[in-house]
């Protein structure tokens, strides 16, 4: 699972600078449904597996121990010979080794906490921004993003998803009657993965960081739905007594 260091660290930048950079950006772009279901165990496996590879030699995640990775169904030994790196203890929190001295000399800033990423932008601003990435060479970087426009930082993850351009398509009437351009992502550089593939890649790892930003919640969900069995039950037995405890009472 251990692949080349640098460039792992910087494909971890790909969910640094939408977080740090001031601008909101993607403003009005309609995000794509992230394929989220918390009761997948092997999508978010993989998830876990992307996000300690791509994303943690940079981020931290302080509010996520790799204990809770053993929701996933995963054993302690597991998770320390595949997903711990930093640290041999299977207690501790997913922390980086990345200084703030490093990160501020090669990003600009210390990468934020990914903790409740999810939680904070949404599963679907993930999804989307991370399969958003095309080709301009106006950009500094020769890289922009549908979601992010005029995002500082380069699609490290081109190998795997290949290169888009924002390309016109066709024509429609706009306001008025006059034409207007219809654009859209077009994949004009294929790369090592299907794009049906680079979308469960990417599925996958937002799945993950929302497993991340509430480990609890399908457990939560699973017991308010019992609670809620429970409570209608005993309102049946409650209104069978009181029309029992009622029935001679004129």
């Amino acid at each position: 699972m251990k692949k080349n260091f640098f460039a792992h660290l910087i494909g971890a930048a790909l969910l640094a600078l939408p977080l740090v950079g001031a601008a909101a950006g993607g403003a009005g772009i309609k995000l794509d449904s992230a394929p989220v279901n918390l009761k997948d165990k092997a999508s978010l496996q993989r998830g876990a597996k992307t996000f300690v590879n791509y994303c943690l030699n940079c981020h931290q995640a302080s509010m996520m121990r790799y204990s809770r990775l053993t929701d996933l169904e995963l054993t302690e030994q597991q998770i320390k010979d595949n997903l711990m790196f930093a640290t041999d203890k299977i207690g501790d929190t997913m922390t980086t080794s990345l200084s703030s001295k490093d990160a501020k000399a090669w990003f600009g800033g210390v990468p934020p906490d990914l903790s409740v990423i999810a939680r904070s932008r949404g599963a679907d601003w993930l999804y989307t921004f991370l399969r958003s990435y095309y080709r301009d060479d106006k950009s500094p970087t020769g890289w922009n993003n549908r979601a992010f426009p005029a995002v500082g930082m380069p699609h490290v993850l081109h190998e795997l998803q290949g290169a888009q351009a924002w390309q016109q398509v066709g024509e429609k009437k706009g306001h008025g009657g006059a034409m207007e351009p219809v654009m859209k992502l077009v994949l004009t550089q294929p790369g090592a993965m299907k794009p049906v593939e680079y979308d469960q890649f990417v599925g996958d790892l937002v799945n993950y960081l929302v497993f991340m930003g509430e480990p609890a919640a399908a457990k939560r969900t699973q017991l308010g739905v019992l609670v809620l069995f429970f409570l209608t039950l005993m309102l049946v037995v409650a209104m069978l007594l009181k029309k029992e405890y009622w029935k001679d009472v004129k």
